[in-house]
């Protein structure tokens, strides 16, 4: 909080990370803090899915089965995304805005989400909050050898059907296996947006 008749500091830059699983969000997302750190710039990750993981976690635990930590049952996870959109459609983004707005009070200087998907409810409600998107675009066969490489449990690509809907502020290309040249991608971009 800051103290009375001292301005508070600029908004945090807010970046939303999209693309098809495979493609190279979390790296993109990874990057992004890399490049904050550097300038002294506290970075948050925000993810609209954490309920979904911790659910995913229950019912893995209520079937008895052990369930690595990071491990992706996708279609589970798109079950329950299914499930609790359809009981409330902003259940998801409701607690996303809560703990950003709560990352925003601890003094956050950038808040990254990397796995937005949703263009009816949960991109306008980012847009609202000021989140710039950036999409993250791969070769298929790429994207396909880097899943293969990944290890989900499952794989369902349904709750990205409507990925192109949303609009983004900027496109980045990550088919070549090529870290260093992806990695100055990113960075000259968050220099312009900064």
């Amino acid at each position: 909080m800051h103290a009375p008749g001292v301005a508070a500091g600029p908004p945090p830059l807010r970046i939303a990370v999209i693309g098809l699983s495979g493609s190279g969000k979390s790296t993109c997302a990874g990057i992004v803090r890399e490049w904050a750190a550097e300038r002294a710039l506290t970075v948050t990750r925000v993810p609209l899915a954490r309920p979904l993981y911790e659910l995913q976690s229950q019912v893995y635990e209520s079937a008895g089965v052990p369930l690595q930590p990071g491990a992706q049952d996708q279609v589970l996870l798109e079950s329950l995304a299914t499930q609790l959109r359809r009981i409330n459609p902003r259940s998801l983004v409701d607690a996303f805005l809560a703990r950003a707005a709560e990352a925003v009070r601890d003094g956050a200087d950038l808040l990254v989400n990397d796995d937005l998907r949703d263009p009816h409810v949960d991109a306008p409600a980012l847009r609202a909050e000021g989140f710039r998107v950036l999409r993250v675009t791969c070769a298929e066969p790429v994207r396909l050898k880097r899943l293969a490489e990944r290890g989900d449990l499952t794989r369902a690509d349904g709750s990205t059907s409507g990925l192109d809907l949303i609009e983004p502020d900027a496109v980045l290309d990550n088919s070549a296996d090529d870290l260093p040249a992806y990695r100055a991608k990113v960075r000259a971009l968050m220099g312009s947006w900064l």
